[in-house]
C-alpha cells in the first residue's frame, strides 16, 4: 500500500456577491468542477508493476490519498506507489537530488530552479512543470458564534500584516452588517515552511488589493505578523484550537478540522462563496501557457465575476520529459496518466477540488503519454 504522509506545499517563482461565509461542507462536497467527464475509479488505468516514489505539495494530499488507493488496488500488490506530503519547496528539492521520481508543487519550476532539475533529468532532456491538480484555499476562522463572514482582500492583507487586531473593527463591521463580532483578539497563522499555498494566497492579496499588501508573492510568507506552523495541517490545527483564529489552508484542512470559511473579495469588491463551481468559474478564465512543452495555469485576478471564487492554485507534477529510469518508465506514465483521465478528474469535485476541462485532460494526458 502508498505510505502518504502530510506537512506543507510550496514553491516560487512568477507566472503569472455578497452573503454569508461558505460551509467547508459545501466547499468540499460534491457540486461540479469545470469538467463534466464522469468515470469510476478504476477506469483508464495502464497498470504498470514497480515502485514510485514521490513527494511534494500537500494541497493535492486528499487528492492522491484516493488515486494511488484506486490505482494500487486495480493493479495490484506488484504495484506501489509511495507519496510523501513534505511541501513542494522539499519536494523540488527531492526530485532535482534524484530522491523522487516526481514531484508535486503547487507552483511551476522557477528559473532559477530550471537548469538544475533539467540536469537531473540528463543531458539534452528537460524537467516539466504539468498542471494536474486544480485546487481552492480557504480562508478558514474560529470566532465564536459567527459562522457567516465576508472579507474583502483589503481587509484580508491588512488582517495579515497585522493593522487590523480585533474582531469588532469598524472595517470588518462595515463587510458583515447584522453580524455580531466580537471584541476578541485577532490571531493570524500563516505557514512557516516554504509553500506554494503561501504563494498563491499572498499573489491574491498582492494583485487584488496591492496598496495593504506591497509585498510580492513568494513562498515563504511575506506578510507582517502572525504565528507560524509547519504544513498546512499545522496551520488549520491553530486555527481549530485557537478563539479568534485565522489562517488560509487548502480547504480539505478546513473541512477535516471542521472550521468555517469566509467569503473573500474579488477585485471589484464583490464577496465571493468558496464553492467548487465557484472555483471553476475562476480557473477556467486562466491562460494556459504551453511553452516548452509545459502546462502552465496563468490567473486572471481582474476578473471579478459575482460566482468565480479568486484564491485558487494548481498543483503541478514535475516530471522530466525524457531520460527516466527505464524500470520506472511504464508505471510513471500509467500512474500520472491516471491522475489526468477522466476516473480520476471526475472525482476531484468531490474531494474538494476542481477538475480540468476534458480538452485540458487531453493535453495533460497527451504530456504524460510522451514522457520517456
Amino acid at each position: 500500500m502508498a505510505g502518504l504522509t502530510a506537512c506543507g506545499s510550496d514553491n516560487n517563482s512568477s507566472s503569472s456577491s455578497s452573503g454569508g461565509s461558505s460551509s467547508t461542507s459545501s466547499a468540499a462536497g460534491g457540486s461540479t468542477g469545470s469538467s463534466s467527464s464522469s468515470g469510476s475509479s478504476s477506469a483508464n488505468i495502464a497498470c504498470a508493476n514497480g515502485t514510485l516514489t514521490a513527494q511534494g505539495s500537500t494541497a493535492q494530499q486528499a487528492a492522491l490519498n484516493k488515486f494511488v488507493k484506486d490505482y494500487q488496488t486495480k493493479c495490484g500488490n506488484s504495484t506501489n506507489v509511495s507519496y510523501n506530503g513534505t511541501g513542494s519547496g522539499p519536494g523540488v528539492t527531492a526530485f532535482t537530488n534524484k530522491q523522487a521520481d516526481f514531484a508535486g508543487s503547487d507552483f511551476p519550476l522557477a528559473a532559477s530552479q530550471q537548469p538544475a532539475a533539467d540536469q537531473r533529468c540528463g543531458s539534452g532532456s528537460k524537467a516539466l512543470s504539468v498542471g494536474t491538480i486544480p485546487g481552492v484555499i480557504a480562508v478558514m476562522y474560529n470566532i465564536p458564534n459567527v459562522s457567516k463572514l465576508n472579507l474583502s482582500a483589503s481587509t484580508l492583507a491588512k488582517i495579515f500584516n497585522s493593522k487590523i487586531t480585533k474582531w469588532n473593527d469598524a472595517a470588518i463591521a462595515q463587510e458583515n452588517p447584522g453580524v455580531n463580532l466580537p471584541d476578541l483578539t485577532i490571531q493570524t497563522f500563516h505557514r512557516s515552511d516554504g509553500s506554494g499555498t503561501s504563494y498563491n494566497f499572498s499573489n491574491y492579496l498582492n494583485k487584488t488589493a496591492a496598496s495593504d499588501f506591497p509585498a510580492a508573492a513568494n513562498k515563504q510568507w511575506p506578510g507582517s505578523g502572525g504565528q507560524g506552523q509547519q504544513g498546512s495541517k499545522g496551520v488549520a490545527q491553530a486555527v481549530q484550537s485557537t478563539s479568534g483564529g485565522i489562517g488560509y489552508a487548502e480547504v480539505s484542512y478546513a473541512t477535516s478540522n471542521h472550521l468555517n470559511t469566509a467569503n473573500i473579495g474579488n477585485a471589484a469588491g464583490k464577496f465571493v462563496p468558496l464553492t467548487i463551481p465557484n472555483a471553476a468559474n475562476f480557473l477556467n478564465k486562466a491562460k494556459v501557457d504551453t511553452t516548452g512543452g509545459n502546462y502552465l495555469f496563468n490567473f486572471d485576478y481582474t476578473y471579478s465575476a459575482d460566482d468565480a471564487y479568486p484564491a485558487v492554485l494548481v498543483t503541478y507534477e514535475i516530471v522530466c520529459s525524457t531520460g527516466n529510469e527505464s524500470s520506472k518508465l511504464p508505471e510513471l506514465k500509467g500512474f500520472l496518466g491516471y491522475l489526468a483521465s477522466d476516473g480520476a478528474q471526475s472525482q476531484l469535485p468531490n474531494l474538494g477540488y476542481v477538475s480540468l476541462s476534458s480538452d485540458q485532460e487531453s493535453a495533460v494526458a497527451a504530456i504524460y503519454s510522451g514522457l520517456s
